[in-house]
This record gives C-alpha cells, sequence and structure tokens, in this order.
C-alpha cells in the first residue's frame, strides 16, 4: 500500500467518525431555547418574592395576593424576547444582548404601571413594589443567562447548529472567535469549501466536511439554521452567486464582508437607491456621547466612593506597617489627547523598586522573556510580601484613580493607561487612537485577559472598545469587573 492510498484510507475513517460524531453530538437548539426560557421565569419570579418580601413588611397595608393575579404579565417578558431573537441570542452579542434585554423589561414595567394607575387598579403605596421588581428584575435576567452560559455554552448540546461556507483565512478567525465566545450560541459543525487541498482537513478545530454543494444535504441531515458565508476575498459575482444560490438554502445567512478594522456593534445597512451601504459611527467622537459617559461616571461615583473610602483607608494602613513611607503613589502616564496624567495608586511595591527588577532580570533570564512580552511578572521580586500581593490579586491597589475619575483625568471604562515603557512597543496610529478618548479603571482586555494578554491582544481588545463604544458597553464591562476580578486569571 502506498502513501497515497494510506493517507485516503486515514482521510476516509478521519471523515467516518467525525460523521458518526457529530449524528450522535449535534446541538439542540429546543433545549437551549427552554433552559433559556426557565432561567427567564426564575428570574422573574426571584424578582418579584424579592420585592415582596422587601416592600410589603415596609407597607403592611398592602395586599401582596392582589399582584399575584397580574400573573399573566409575567409571560409577556419571554413572549418578547421571543419576538427580539433571544430563544437562543444566535450571534448576538452579550453587550446587545443585555440592551434588549433592559429596555423591554423597562417598558413592560412602564407600560403596565401606567395602565394599572390610571385604572386605580393599584394603590399609590404599591408603588415601591414596582420599583423594586423592576430594580431586581434588569439585572437579575442577563445575570441568570450568563450563569447558565457559564456552566452550558461549550456542551455540545447547547446552541443552533451552524456550517460555515469557506475554508480560509477569515473562516478561522471567525471560528476562533466563536470559540473564544460560546455565548453567542452558534454552533459551527463543519466548514465547506471547494478548494480539495482543504477538505477533509480541520480549521481552529472544526472539520471541512465537504464542498458547497453538499450544504443543502448537510442542513437538511444536521437541521442547521445558520449559514456563514466566510469568503470576502472571493470576486463580488462569485459572492453574489453564492449567497443568491444558498439564502433558499439557510433560514438565516450570514456574511462576513471584507471590512475589518471597522466597527461591530450598531452597524446597520442603508440602501443607497438599490446599492447596500454599510451604515457606522465613532460613538465617542461624538460631543454629546462624552458628555453622557462623563455624567455615568459621575452617577457612579458617589456610591463608589462611599464604599471604596475606608477600604482605602485600612489598606493605606497595612501597606504603611508593612513598608513604612508614603502608601501612596502616582505614576506619570499617557491620558486623554496626549496629555500625561498623573495616575494614583496604592503602592504595592518595595522601595527603589527599580533596581530590584533591573537585578532580578539580569539574574532571571527566563523571567526578561516575560517581562517583554506582558510587562509583568508572575513572580515580582519587587511586590511587598502578603499585603502587595493581596492588593494587586484583588485589584484594591487601582481605587485611588476615583480621584482621577473625579477630576475628569480617567472614566470608570476605558483603555488603561499605561506606563510610557509600555506604550512604546505599540504602534503608532494605535497610540492616537487610544488618546482619542479617556483612559479607564476597567476595560475590555481587563475583563477578559487581565495581565495575560500580550501585547497583540491588549491592542485588538482595547481597539474594540474604542470603536464600538455605547453606554450599554460600559454597563456591562463594570458588571463584569467584580467577576474578572475574584475569579479572573492574571492579575499579579
Amino acid at each position: 500500500m502506498d502513501i497515497q492510498e494510506v493517507t485516503a484510507q486515514r482521510r476516509s475513517v478521519r471523515f467516518g467518525a467525525r460523521r458518526e460524531l457529530r449524528r450522535n453530538l449535534l446541538p439542540s437548539p429546543l433545549a437551549t431555547r427552554l433552559t433559556l426560557v426557565a432561567v427567564d421565569l426564575l428570574m422573574i419570579a426571584l424578582a418579584a418574592a424579592s420585592a415582596i418580601a422587601i416592600w410589603f413588611p415596609i407597607q403592611p397595608l398592602a395586599d401582596p395576593a392582589h399582584f399575584l393575579r397580574l400573573w399573566p404579565l409575567v409571560l409577556v417578558v419571554p413572549l418578547g424576547f421571543w419576538f427580539l431573537g433571544l430563544y437562543p441570542a444566535a450571534g448576538v452579542s452579550a453587550v446587545v444582548e443585555l440592551r434588549r434585554t433592559s429596555l423591554f423589561v423597562s417598558a413592560v414595567f412602564g407600560s403596565t404601571v401606567s395602565a394599572l394607575f390610571l385604572t386605580h387598579e393599584v394603590a399609590a403605596a404599591s408603588r415601591g413594589f414596582f420599583l423594586l421588581a423592576w430594580l431586581f428584575m434588569v439585572p437579575l435576567i442577563p445575570i441568570g443567562r450568563a450563569g447558565v452560559r457559564t456552566l452550558f455554552a461549550r456542551r455540545n448540546w447547547w446552541g443552533l447548529p451552524a456550517l460555515v461556507l469557506g475554508a480560509g483565512r477569515t473562516a478561522e478567525l471567525l471560528l476562533t472567535s466563536l470559540r473564544q465566545d460560546p455565548s453567542l450560541d452558534l454552533k459551527v459543525l463543519g466548514c465547506l469549501d471547494d478548494d480539495p487541498v482543504k477538505r477533509d482537513d480541520e480549521l481552529a478545530g472544526v472539520p471541512v466536511v465537504g464542498r458547497l454543494v453538499d450544504a443543502p444535504r448537510l442542513q437538511r441531515a444536521w437541521g442547521v439554521k445558520y449559514g456563514i458565508v466566510a469568503m470576502p476575498g472571493v470576486h463580488p459575482e462569485r459572492l453574489e452567486a453564492v449567497v443568491r444560490r444558498y439564502a433558499h438554502v439557510f433560514p438565516h445567512l450570514i456574511v462576513v464582508p471584507n471590512v475589518f478594522g471597522l466597527s461591530s456593534l450598531g452597524v446597520g445597512t442603508r440602501d443607497l437607491g438599490g446599492v447596500v451601504g454599510l451604515y457606522n459611527k465613532q460613538n465617542l467622537l461624538l460631543r454629546h456621547n462624552r458628555v453622557l459617559k462623563r455624567v455615568m461616571d459621575l452617577l457612579l461615583l458617589v456610591p463608589m466612593g462611599l464604599v471604596a473610602l475606608p477600604v482605602i483607608v485600612l489598606a493605606a494602613l497595612a501597606v504603611f506597617v508593612v513598608s513604612p513611607g508614603n502608601p501612596f503613589y502616582a505614576q506619570r502616564r499617557e491620558g486623554f489627547r496626549g496629555r500625561p496624567v498623573y495616575v494614583w495608586k496604592l503602592r504595592t511595591m518595595r522601595r527603589n523598586a527599580d533596581a530590584h527588577l533591573d537585578r532580578y532580570l539580569v539574574e532571571h533570564p527566563e523571567a526578561q522573556a516575560e517581562w517583554q512580552k506582558h510587562f509583568k511578572l508572575t513572580r515580582d521580586p519587587r511586590v511587598l510580601p502578603y499585603i502587595g500581593a493581596l492588593l494587586r490579586r484583588s485589584s484594591l491597589d487601582e481605587l485611588p484613580q476615583l480621584l482621577n475619575i473625579l477630576k475628569g483625568e480617567m472614566s470608570f471604562v476605558g483603555p488603561r493607561p499605561f506606563p510610557y515603557y509600555h506604550l512604546e512597543q505599540f504602534r503608532e496610529d494605535f497610540r492616537r487612537l487610544r488618546t482619542s478618548v479617556l483612559p479607564g479603571l476597567t476595560g475590555q482586555w481587563q475583563v477578559t485577559s487581565r495581565s495575560t494578554a500580550d501585547l497583540a491582544a491588549q491592542e485588538r481588545l482595547d481597539t474594540y472598545y474604542i470603536r464600538n463604544w455605547s453606554l450599554w458597553m460600559d454597563v456591562y464591562l463594570i458588571a463584569r469587573t467584580p467577576w474578572a476580578v475574584l475569579f479572573g486569571k492574571g492579575a499579579y
């Protein structure tokens, strides 16, 4: 048996095993939908129960049974989510999902309260119940959805099956992105490509299962609802023919265009006399959005400051006990429009820290490579024992930067203000992009990678945030920050 026959046999066995594997481990859209509906109803019930438990002891004259008669309204929320495409939220980012759920729940509560008060069905003393139920429900629903996805999104049965048309570089980037963010609820079962070299191969862990003409057969066999055309490099006429042909095969056909670098959130289409145009804007270049972001910072600053102040005082005392001297320090970094900003932190390092670092890097060449990649060390000789490591691991050393936010030099969310030696490693155009917005206390790569992100990942994630900013994105990143601090990796 020659080499070609052996190769062909291995490919045949591998393809047969994949085909059997896909048959037995197909995702179940029904199970995914029912799970999301169940968790939404559970969060709605939990919000209502919490509101009753808090409000009715305050207003004992109000009758909880009166509100139990409104139970049919509970079904309005999942029904609305269904029409908003949230069962499941296939291909919908977490930020967009947060916006849809929050706005729809708020609309339901606003409409219900208005109708009940206009018909004199609810006493004025019960306004607090509706307010509390709304305040609980808006965050609980996204939290519940995030929780079930954390548990189940990587299981084989979760999500909607999808096929990718194309097996090139764009398809590989797409598959990598979907694998890193399983909350998008799409499970790619295979790629299709007419290139014989790519056939029966794998791309980012996903098998290339056939040619484009196999799409109808696989769509029927696997119940695939989503087809993703990832061939931006082909000739426009060829791409148009592919879209026209397979739009009749897949109920949902997504085309990945060759527009890398544009914003992705909030992009819409415009009909320009029969010509399709992509509508895109840079939100943070609009003055009213900057004002809105500043107002949000000031509103958050009051409760955050009240909670953080005693923590800062106690931490500063602990630092002083371990290492006498000023427990605070300010480092000069690059801020908005390139202006220098002095970023305040609790001191977590020994005095003469730079000298300790230089000596350590000379003595430990392996640490030199780690420093050049991340500009952080897993075992940093400069860090104070116990208290220094605790403050850095919990990110409590960053709390004094609330003063920078108060002064308008920083925002709660934005690209982190890096030291100049760190910035020198980036391209000049990226540095200019970073200085177009205020630096932040937390940001996109902090809640996803923390210190494990290399320079390329930092550039990609910060660019994504700046180009896709919205108020909902800030809310989402702020909500994710405590989880990243408590359970994330890479803080040292």
